[in-house]
């Protein structure tokens, strides 16, 4: 269970901080590594699109949750889940995360999907490069960026980029 809140928290987090279900201390501790990978289909995403409005209307009882939510209102998320074309929570959950991921990687100017591995390398890159960085800062950036890389996921259905993209509005919106 914990596990779930963790997921939901992070992915929402990821996706839209306004939806208040990220406000759970959890999401410190989620990691990128810790979801189930999935294909989206076009029924999946609706669904999640859908669930939003009931979720957004839970933030408050999952704030106060934390980690620990009590039977009803796991019974609630159950409940938001299937109503919504989900098997259960942890397949909404798995949903979000995934959707979170292929988002996480759509540039806002252009729409493109930017593979997070190749853009964190990008930058390694050209922080090595910049001679106007101090050895000290680049060492610490170069730590960090490498940090990122090690606990970034590939993206296993790459499907999943055109599945959310053709979605991406309505998604957006939904969050807001």
């Amino acid at each position: 269970m914990k596990r779930l809140l963790q997921h939901t928290i992070g992915a929402i987090a990821a996706l839209a901080v306004a939806m208040g279900v990220a406000l759970a201390p959890a999401h410190a501790q989620a990691s990128a590594t810790d979801f189930k990978q999935v294909k989206l289909s076009d029924k999946s995403v609706q669904g999640f699109i859908a669930a939003q409005k009931d979720l957004a209307a839970m933030a408050a009882k999952l704030q106060a949750a934390g980690d620990k939510p009590d039977a009803q209102l796991q019974a609630e998320l159950e409940g938001v889940a299937t109503r919504n074309g989900f098997a259960n929570f942890a397949d909404l959950d798995d949903t979000a995360a995934n959707i979170s991921m292929v988002m996480a990687g759509l540039d806002p100017q252009s729409g493109e999907y930017v593979d997070p591995i190749e853009a964190i390398k990008k930058e390694m890159d050209e922080i090595k490069k910049d001679d106007k960085i101090p050895e000290k800062d680049k060492k610490q950036m170069l730590e960090e960026m490498d940090q990122a890389l090690k606990t970034t996921p590939p993206l296993q259905f790459k499907e999943n980029v055109a599945v959310v993209k053709k979605f991406q509005k309505e998604i957006e919106k939904a969050l807001q």
